[in-house]
């Protein structure tokens, strides 16, 4: 997962999706193969860039998924557009059907992460919980494992 507006690094040079205008070109997923075109700016001829932006995204028919994870740091962060409300990762997987969401606001460290993560689909699937009910156990069995809300507040799940 990417933010694009940051790059790889701190002194990351702007490229073709950070310095874009278009808001849903600056989130996305960087996928296998997209290190070239995301770090050297260079794209190989005739194959795909491995770089899926949040506007590719909402051009995709999400409508039969149940649940779309992204547990990576800040997945559901975005910029904020006045009228036209959060534009990033969350808003195209919306668009694009999605029926819920669960991302990350901060960043979690790995071991909760994984965590929180286990205890949300064991609740789902084993205990066959509705998504809703199975991510309110997780975080109710997080808070119990770590009274500070830093370790699983960061959570969101949108319907």
């Amino acid at each position: 997962l990417a933010d694009v507006r940051r790059g790889s690094a701190a002194n990351a040079p702007l490229n073709a999706f950070s310095g874009s205008d278009n808001s849903m070109n600056r989130a996305g997923l960087v996928l296998a193969g997209g290190n070239h075109a995301w770090l050297d700016g260079k794209y190989r001829q005739g194959m795909e860039d491995g770089i899926l932006t949040a506007s590719e995204i909402s051009q995709l028919d999400f409508s039969a998924t149940e649940l779309v994870a992204l547990s990576a740091c800040e997945s559901g962060l975005g910029e904020v557009r006045g009228a036209e409300g959060v534009l990033g990762l969350q808003r195209s997987f919306k668009i694009a059907g999605a029926h819920h969401l669960l991302l990350s606001l901060w960043q979690v460290p790995d071991q909760e992460t994984q965590e929180f993560m286990s205890l949300f689909y064991r609740a789902w699937l084993e205990q066959k919980l509705p998504i809703p009910g199975a991510f309110r156990a997780a975080q109710a069995k997080m808070r119990q494992l770590y009274p500070t809300p830093f370790y699983w507040a960061g959570f969101v799940l949108t319907e």
